[in-house]
């Protein structure tokens, strides 16, 4: 029995675009309660020196349906130079095994057990998914604390988004300063309607 692909966006954003995108749009069906961070692993930020290309989202998303046979893939995929809607922001994803029906997954492009995180392309993929967490937070009315790692997911062994370079704290303190930058601390939730934007090109097995 084969299962229902969810579709995907496929379009890319720059951090001010993707918080006027996420503003338009409605969470009614579900509506998810944290946010959990990964990195690809494969590609890494080597492997994709000008970033993730549409053809990238593209093939990735036939690695997902046709391959892995997954009803969806991760909600976005971020590098270090646009934030890319992969599967609907509205809708579950598949990323993280305990926390698929509650969680929205954000992929950042590296290999972050090897690659650098706090400087360099890795610090500027850092700072798009800082913002774009800030962003879903905002109009989510999500605790940013409340983030959580692939690697604490109890069902999985990989130690995405990287044990050696990824601390979970920094980054929601990065997460909750934007936030008194923009809104002065205040984020209390929307409510949208399930829109599913229209499908662009996008993303990346390797």
């Amino acid at each position: 029995m084969s299962i229902a692909w969810k579709g995907i966006v496929g379009a890319s954003f720059t951090p001010d675009s993707f918080d006027a995108y996420c503003h338009s749009l409605h969470w009614l069906a579900w509506r998810p309660s944290f946010i959990v961070l990964h990195n690809t692993a494969v590609p890494t930020l080597a492997q994709r020196p000008n970033g993730l290309s549409k053809q990238h989202i593209l093939d990735l998303e036939s690695y997902y349906r046709d391959d892995q046979h997954w009803s969806a893939g991760p909600h976005l995929f971020v590098d270090d130079h646009q934030i890319w809607v992969f599967t609907p922001l509205t809708v579950s994803g598949v990323h993280s095994p305990s926390w698929n029906k509650v969680a929205l997954g954000l992929e950042m492009l590296g290999d972050y057990a090897k690659e650098e995180f706090d400087s360099g392309r890795g610090k500027k993929v850092q700072a798009n998914a800082v913002a774009a967490m800030a962003t879903l937070s905002a109009v989510l009315g999500l605790d940013p604390a409340t983030m959580r790692l692939h690697r604490e997911d109890p069902l999985t062994t990989h130690i995405c988004p990287g044990k050696e370079h990824v601390n979970k704290q920094p980054v929601i303190d990065q997460v909750q300063a934007l936030l008194v930058v923009r809104h002065g601390g205040e984020h209390s939730p929307v409510v949208a309607t399930a829109k599913t934007p229209a499908k662009a090109s996008s993303t990346v097995p390797a």
